[in-house]
């Protein structure tokens, strides 16, 4: 059963604890890490769970990556409170956003490929992502042989501009 925790846009104040959180997964290996400074500059592009404690229970962004294409990333649900439907309510807070901005189709890099087949997503070649290749990707120290995430998308067909 989900939790039936709030969700909404996080702000400057969730910054530090998301980056927490994040770095907490990222030293896992769950996913990669993301600079603090980063987070402070696209935090507009967050949507959050807060726990009734206030700390923030699960984040997840949508990052426009070109034309009509958005990127799900920074997906994390602290660890004691995976299971309960979080993860599947930041995300789907953040495909909200997509017919606001456009954006048709979605993708995201991840180790959790089955959370993502659940949400309708399917696997795709990296190589079809080359706004992603030639603008994030060419910066990580895993590139280019050693990626060892899996691509997913999911084309959210036509939508009224």
């Amino acid at each position: 059963m989900a939790y039936d925790w709030p969700v909404r846009k996080a702000h400057m104040d969730d910054v530090k604890d998301m980056h927490a959180l994040l770095l907490d997964c990222a030293q896992k290996g769950l996913l990669l890490p993301r600079a603090l400074i980063f987070l402070y500059g696209h935090v507009r592009n967050f949507w959050v769970v807060e726990a009734p404690d206030g700390r923030i229970a699960a984040c997840c962004a949508l990052a426009p990556v070109w034309e009509d294409l958005g990127e799900i990333c920074s997906l994390v649900v602290r660890e004691e409170l995976r299971r309960h439907g979080l993860g599947r309510k930041v995300v789907e807070a953040c495909m909200s956003d997509c017919e606001a901005l456009h954006i048709r189709r979605v993708f995201s890099l991840t180790y959790q490929v089955e959370f993502f087949s659940r949400l309708g997503y399917e696997i795709i070649d990296k190589g079809a992502l080359p706004q992603k290749i030639w603008s994030d990707c060419v910066h990580c120290a895993k590139y280019p042989d050693c990626c060892d995430e899996t691509a997913v998308f999911k084309d959210l067909g036509s939508r009224k501009k």
